[in-house]
C-alpha cells in the first residue's frame, strides 16, 4: 500500500496527464477545424471567382482592381473574420479553464500581470 503522500503525488500526476491529453485533443480538433475551414473557403473561392486571366506579369497589386477579383477580397475578409472569432473563442476558453482550475475568486494570470506593472 502507498502512503498518503505517494497517493497524492500519483493523483496529481494522473490529473496532469489527463489535462495534457485533453489539451492535445483540443489542439487536434482546432487544427482539423482550421483545415476544414481552409478547404471550404478554397472551394468557395473557386465557385465565386469568375473565369478570366488571374495572373498578369508585373501588376500583381492591381489585380484587386479587376472586375472579377471581388471573390478574392470576399474570401480574404471571411477568412480573417473566422480567424479572429476562433482566436477569441480560444482565449475565452483558456480563461474559463484557468478560472475553474484556480477558483472563480482568483484573478487570472493576465490580470495579475497587468496589475503588477
Amino acid at each position: 500500500m502507498y502512503d498518503t503522500a505517494k497517493r497524492v503525488a500519483l493523483v496529481k500526476q494522473r490529473v496532469w496527464e489527463n489535462t495534457r491529453r485533453r489539451q492535445r485533443r483540443g489542439i487536434y480538433r482546432l487544427s482539423t477545424a482550421c483545415m476544414l475551414l481552409c478547404t471550404v473557403l478554397m472551394q468557395a473561392a473557386g465557385m465565386i471567382i469568375g473565369k478570366g486571366q488571374t495572373a498578369t506579369r508585373g501588376v500583381f497589386g492591381t489585380m484587386l482592381l479587376r472586375e472579377d477579383a471581388g471573390g478574392y477580397v470576399l474570401v480574404a475578409i471571411v477568412s480573417f473574420a473566422a480567424a479572429v472569432v476562433i482566436t477569441v473563442l480560444c482565449f475565452r476558453l483558456r480563461i474559463r479553464e484557468n478560472q475553474k482550475k484556480d477558483g472563480a475568486d482568483k484573478p487570472n494570470r493576465y490580470e495579475q500581470e497587468e496589475t503588477s506593472q
